[in-house]
């Protein structure tokens, strides 16, 4: 336990109403400064952030605070009338310290001014800090996305300089944010003053912490140090808990051959018994003695060597539990046969300026967001929303003929497919039809695949067993995602194109290293937008295109 927490977990357990346990039976605890709460999806770290706000009750044990919490959840709903002011959460005081410079004295303003006389200027000279917009009256809908994110973690920040929070928590702060965003996000919290709980997935931000926290399986680690100094750590331990398991079964393997033996010898010795009475060799008080003997001496024996194989077995179950069962995706996908200098799409700058993708090269889509990235891929795939055909794995007919997309709008940019085989995975994977069983939904790209086989492979996406055939619907979010990527890798014939629009978006980092891993195994080309930098560099890019805002194209080749 730490010395000096700001926040301690006591047995915490709670349960949803439908009686749905997300935690059970968690304790630990978190610091005074930094600290990056890790997690697979669904583990229940928002739950947690939650509880530690106050917005939800444990069901049982309790949550300590040393002070007040300020949470800031993964999505921010706003007033269409809202201002920076309400963003930031100092429309009170700012209306009260307004009314006094007015001239009106009721006691009621300076109740609600408190201490917090320059709130104003504090609040100013933050976002200028921070690069955004100073005016507190400004409305909300005037900012960008990422800029409205930005200022309501200026809040955070302001209200704990101000002393009305203690400990602030932040869920999935960077989740679509573009690079210049998440940059500035950093630069505030490298300068952050007091506790910050960050529940996140992003590598980048994870090593700005003071300490990193893993909540796996009702249990909650703390370790001192970054997330790639914990990733560290934690091989070593597993490196140990593989090796104790190696030495428990070994210990288990050898406790039953000794047994089998020992067992042996006993029935060699009742088999001697038997045939001593049959042939009159002693007299009969003698081999009676003998027996009643040497039977207490093998139930003694038998109990003896059943302890230690009991003993054996424990300590082999109590190995497992510490080594960690993370399986990860290893598949051996069809060779799409894209070969070099193959010609597959064109993307087309508003200024008229094209570039070419050929195969099998891997491109990175980037720029701010609101510049039409998304706009672009649906273009270039004439899929006008998320719900079209082509979305979540879905193979372009062989029956399509290759054509240009033009823009349905003036300016802007557009592109031209030049193969029918290209597949897209958008940002929501909720498209698959939920009624469906995994193997229908999956076979629908790949028809002529036997099941079995199907299901075989299946397995390699760690998709296995039951829910191969169960609906859709009932997936997990880590699920779900895995068949979704494995109807477009596993199609027949594999796709030549895949695109990917901010694929990891709400993935944890294991799910982000089963993406990566099956990527690995495509021979296609590949077009994925995203602004996870630590995701694209991990993808071997051969170069990225940038859009701007008035629709223009540039590209940068990246050296092998």
């Amino acid at each position: 336990m730490l010395s000096n927490p700001s926040v301690v977990l006591h047995d915490v357990t709670f349960a949803w109403p439908d009686g749905a346990v997300a935690l059970d039976h968690v304790s630990g605890a978190f610091g005074r400064g930094r600290t990056g709460l890790t997690g697979l999806n669904g583990a229940g770290k928002s739950t947690l952030l939650r509880l530690v706000a106050g917005l939800l009750t444990p069901t049982s044990g309790k949550v300590t605070l040393s002070g007040t919490a300020d949470y800031l959840p993964q999505r921010i709903t706003l007033d269409v009338d809202a201002t920076v002011a309400d963003l930031l959460g100092i429309s009170p005081v700012v209306r009260a310290l307004r009314a006094i410079e007015s001239g009106d004295v009721d006691p009621g303003h300076f109740d609600v001014v408190g201490d917090d006389w320059d709130v104003e200027e504090r609040a100013v000279a933050l976002l200028s800090a921070t690069g955004l917009p100073t005016g507190l009256d400004r409305s909300v809908a005037t900012l960008s996305g990422g800029e409205t994110v930005l200022t309501a973690i200026t809040g955070v920040r302001l209200r704990q300089s101000s002393g009305s929070a203690s400990v602030a928590l932040l869920d999935e702060p960077t989740n679509n944010l573009d690079g210049d965003a998440r940059e500035r996000l950093y630069e505030l919290v490298r300068g952050w003053r007091g506790a910050l709980v960050v529940v996140s997935h992003d590598l980048a931000l994870l090593e700005l912490m003071d300490e990193t926290a893993e909540l796996r399986g009702g249990s909650l680690t703390t370790f001192g140090g970054p997330y790639s100094q914990y990733r560290e750590w934690l091989e070593v331990q597993q490196e140990a808990a593989a090796q104790a398991l190696r030495s428990a079964e070994q210990t288990l393997r050898r406790e039953k051959r000794q047994r089998i033996e020992a067992e042996e010898r006993i029935a060699h010795s009742e088999r001697k018994g038997r045939k001593d009475a049959a042939n009159s060799k002693y007299v009969k008080a003698v081999i009676n003695d003998r027996r009643n003997s040497a039977e207490k001496s093998a139930g003694a024996r038998r109990g003896m060597l059943d302890d230690k194989v009991g003993a054996a077995r424990a300590a082999v179950d109590q190995a497992e539990r510490a080594v960690r069962d993370d399986d990860r995706i290893s598949v051996d996908l069809p060779d799409p046969g894209v070969p070099a200098g193959r010609r597959l799409a064109v993307l087309r700058g508003a200024d008229g300026r094209e570039i070419v993708l050929q195969g099998p090269e891997r491109i990175a889509l980037t720029g701010p967001n609101g510049v039409g990235k998304t706009t672009l891929l649906e273009r270039l795939l004439s899929a006008p929303h998320p719900t079209s055909p082509l979305s979540a794995g879905y193979v372009r007919d062989e029956t399509d003929s290759a054509r240009q997309i033009a823009s349905t709008q003036r300016g802007g940019a557009s592109g031209e497919l030049l193969t029918d085989r290209v597949a897209y995975l958008p940002q929501r994977v909720d498209v698959l039809p939920d009624d469906s069983p995994v193997l229908e939904a999956v076979r629908a790209g790949a028809p002529h695949v036997p099941p079995g086989e199907l299901r075989n492979r299946l397995a390699r996406f760690l998709v296995r067993g039951a829910a191969v055939d169960r609906p859709v619907a009932t997936l997990s979010g880590g699920e779900r995602f895995r068949v979704a990527l494995a109807r477009l890798l596993l199609a027949d014939p594999p796709a030549q194109l895949l695109v990917l629009d901010e694929p990891t978006n709400n993935l944890d980092i294991a799910s982000t290293d089963q993406l990566v891993a099956a990527l690995s195994a495509y021979r296609g080309a590949l077009l994925v937008v995203s602004h996870d930098t630590a995701f694209l560099d991990r993808l071997g890019l051969d170069a990225e295109i940038r859009l701007d805002a008035e629709g223009n194209l540039t590209e940068a080749r990246r050296s092998s």
